[in-house]
């Protein structure tokens, strides 16, 4: 069990080891090994991340105080230089944990956007031309009530809570106009969702040439194939597990604070955070926690 922060570093240190071992013959060599390993600067990341240290000069300098579990500290261009190469090893490190997690095999599902800002309102006029090239856009956030220059986080999420794939979407564009480029993936799921995702034919494409149901809750004014009264009832009830995931994210791994500067930059902490999520849970279940779900007292144990 985990009962000190050297505790969680350690377990994540050895999770990670384990997985890149499995996984480094497939990626160059270096001549020579840095004196922070691949796998030390991976755990630095993802242990930054859950306790909230997210801004890269914040992680180094408590690092500092640290240097009994990691003696080498980069200087920040070489660890914001390496982190971002090997970004993809972080996407296969979350894809190798869910492919083991049992309770991310449930084909029951929820899906839902969470903005994520890049710049406050008021600059969007000004926003860099690095934003707009990469489909930065404006967007109604209907929930807040409010408008947000940037993107939409699509997550898949298991009813139990475990996000199995996620996407980038441009602000302006609406949810159900973009999930078919994710979703087909998924053959088998049933996947429940708000209003946003009405949409008749992509549910029937999905369906009958993917074998993906999306089970949307119907409009007030919507009179066409309307769902039952009963499933109608319990769809909100289902993705309230999308509101406790999307809470975490925002609250514990600080998803919606963007200090990049970069579309590049912007993905590989997303990839960070999101990865960080996955193995807190891999270890609640690792640990035998029946509620795996709560992840607070791993980074901040008693």
């Amino acid at each position: 069990m985990i009962k000190t922060f050297d505790d969680f570093c350690l377990w994540i240190y050895v999770l990670v080891d384990d997985l890149w071992a499995e996984m480094k013959t497939h990626y160059k060599h270096r001549r020579q090994e840095p004196l922070c390993s691949d796998s030390e600067l991976l755990s630095m990341t993802l242990i930054s991340e859950c306790v909230g240290w997210d801004v890269e000069t914040e992680a180094l300098s408590h690092w500092q105080s640290h240097r009994d579990l990691f003696p080498s500290i980069p200087s920040q261009s070489r660890y914001n230089r390496r982190r971002r190469a090997l970004n993809e090893v972080l996407k296969v490190m979350r894809h190798s944990l869910i492919q083991h997690l049992d309770v991310a095999a449930d084909c029951q599902c929820a899906i839902d956007s969470l903005p994520i800002g890049v710049c406050a309102f008021h600059h969007a006029p000004r926003a860099s031309s690095e934003w707009r090239s990469h489909e930065a856009q404006l967007g109604y956030v209907s929930a807040k009530k409010q408008w947000v220059f940037g993107y939409r986080l699509q997550s898949l999420i298991t009813l139990r809570g475990v996000i199995v794939d996620f996407m980038l979407a441009p602000a302006g564009y609406k949810d159900s106009e973009v999930v078919d480029e994710f979703l087909h993936l998924h053959p088998g799921r049933r996947i429940l969702a708000d209003k946003g995702y009405v949409h008749r034919e992509l549910a029937q494409c999905l369906a009958h040439e993917h074998g993906v149901y999306l089970i949307a809750r119907t409009r007030k004014n919507q009179k066409r194939h309307p769902l039952p009264a009963a499933l109608q009832a319990c769809i909100p009830k289902w993705r309230e597990i999308c509101e406790t995931v999307h809470s975490q994210l925002v609250e514990q791994f600080r998803i919606q604070r963007n200090h990049a500067r970069s579309f590049a930059g912007l993905c590989t902490r997303l990839v960070a955070k999101l990865t960080a999520h996955t193995f807190c849970i891999y270890l609640n279940r690792l640990f035998g926690n029946p509620d795996f779900l709560p992840m607070k007292s791993l980074a901040f144990p008693n």
